[in-house]
């Protein structure tokens, strides 16, 4: 059975940004790598369905995500490790296809993401990215948040 908490999908989250950073290296699948990870890690405080969202999801979505917050970016996209471009993957999908997360949970485990696993100071480039994105796609809960 998949755990549903908070705390479970941050591990969900986890596990994708690792999974993503896996596909980077080697070009194997999503569901290649997903078969692989449900069989070598422990996921039993994972909430596995998000897992299998998120990295079906972005692997369908990736030029969709691409564009996205390769706008945002002050460099080409090119340029970016491998942990940070996982993390804006991640952020960008629950930013564009999970208007049910709120924003500021978004911004926030993508740069605690970034923190956990990129270079120095990639978060800060994440929080920028993240923070311009739902800008562009959050408009509506930015303005209730505003209103307060």
């Amino acid at each position: 059975m998949s755990a549903t908490t908070p705390a479970a999908r941050s591990r969900a989250r986890r596990f994708v940004l690792q999974a993503l950073y896996q596909m980077q290296m080697t070009g194997c699948s999503a569901s290649d790598v997903e078969s692989q990870f449900r069989q070598d890690f422990e996921m039993k405080r994972v909430d596995t369905r998000y897992f299998h969202e998120l990295l079906i999801g972005i692997e369908a979505n990736m030029p969709e995500l691409t564009e996205a917050y390769s706008a945002a970016l002050d460099r080409d996209e090119s340029e970016l490790g491998a942990v940070e471009r996982a993390a804006l993957f991640i952020a960008s999908y629950e930013l564009i296809h999970r208007i049910d997360i709120p924003f500021r949970v978004v911004i926030d485990e993508g740069v605690e993401l970034a923190k956990q696993f990129g270079a120095s100071e990639s978060h800060r480039l994440v929080n920028t990215v993240l923070d311009a994105l739902a800008r562009r796609f959050r408009t509506v809960e930015q303005g209730s948040v505003r209103e307060r």
